[in-house]
């Protein structure tokens, strides 16, 4: 006897993938779950921000509604129902092109800002081979004042006093800042 190795699409499936087009129960539950995951962080946003979305009168009335909200639980139902108005109402898009435009700030922010710490750590440990570099690196740079902050900097370091090489990160974060401008 030969056996048939055709099994119907029923029986590759897995039990929780219909065999049509509609998606399975997992995959819109993971929809909705990342729809609130964007409401939750769309409430966090400024409403000025939220202003440019051309949001309906049922979402600015959930969104409206959010800042009386006290409770844990009571808050984890109300983004639920922001998710919902976002998904009856609105284009997800425009929000996940803001949100994305935000955390691409932030992660451009904590790169300067480590460059920066780099930069200072460099000057009070290496001195003026480090302020030479920097000065080649960011030509604009008032050499005199850098390098009486550096000097000031590894002396207060050395003391184990904070100040100046608080004020040498400062000085070196304008520098950087109006180099990235």
């Amino acid at each position: 006897m030969t056996h048939d190795n055709s099994d119907s699409i029923q029986d590759v499936l897995p039990a929780d993938e219909p065999a049509g087009d509609e998606p399975s129960k997992s995959a819109r539950k993971r929809e909705r779950l990342a729809l609130q995951d964007l409401a939750e962080e769309m409430l966090g946003l400024p409403r000025a921000e939220l202003e440019g979305l051309g949001l309906g009168p049922d979402t600015w009335a959930a969104i409206d509604e959010t800042a009386r909200i006290k409770d844990r639980r009571a808050m984890r139902r109300h983004v639920k129902r922001v998710a919902n108005c976002l998904a009856r109402e609105e284009s997800t898009a425009p929000l996940q092109a803001l949100l994305d435009a935000r955390a691409e700030q932030a992660r451009q922010a904590t790169a300067r800002h480590h460059r920066v710490e780099r930069w200072r750590a460099r000057l009070i440990d290496e001195g003026d081979a480090a302020l030479t570099e920097l000065l080649d690196a960011y030509p604009q740079a008032d050499r005199q004042r850098l390098r009486a902050a550096v000097r000031a900097a590894q002396r207060d370091a050395e003391r184990g006093r904070p100040e100046a090489p608080r004020k040498l990160f400062r000085l070196l974060r304008e520098l950087v800042d109006a180099a990235d401008d």
